[in-house]
């Protein structure tokens, strides 16, 4: 039985010494406050840190008052310990812990006040078209 209990508390004491990879966003934006939505899901405000579990294609929206809410795409490529076959080690066998952090920085641009004449202008052309539309025939009962 002390064989046995040798491997198993050798096995544990491997399994603890394993390192893992950290993976983490750091948002910031320009100016600070704004909501950040990732993939549709609101994560909090700027600056923000948050972790993030897989490479590739994220989107990230940014509404703050006064400035143009705006949709960001970000590709965020794999770093060479997380391709095949080094991801295995990486994530299972290096025993130190590995921490992966992205800054993303945005700009945001204030809304513009559209000029009263194009409004104006947008209005007409809106009741111009109207006009033109038939007005429906009256209903027989």
């Amino acid at each position: 039985m002390g064989r046995l209990a040798t491997i198993l508390l050798g096995a544990m004491c491997a399994a603890a010494l394993t390192g893992c990879v950290e993976r983490r966003f750091i948002i910031e934006s320009n100016p600070p406050g704004a909501l950040v939505y990732v993939e549709g899901q609101q994560k909090g405000a700027t600056p923000l840190e948050m972790p993030f579990q897989y490479y590739g294609n994220h989107d990230f929206t940014l509404v703050k008052e006064g400035y143009e809410t705006r949709t960001y795409h970000a590709r965020v490529r794999a770093p060479w310990f997380e391709w095949v076959p080094f991801d295995f080690f990486s994530e299972n066998v290096y025993p130190r812990h590995i921490q992966d952090n992205r800054l993303l920085q945005f700009e945001m641009s204030p809304l513009q006040q559209p000029r009263t004449e194009d409004l104006m202008n947008q209005a007409k052309l809106l009741r111009d078209r109207g006009m033109a539309v038939p007005s429906a025939p009256p209903m027989v009962e």
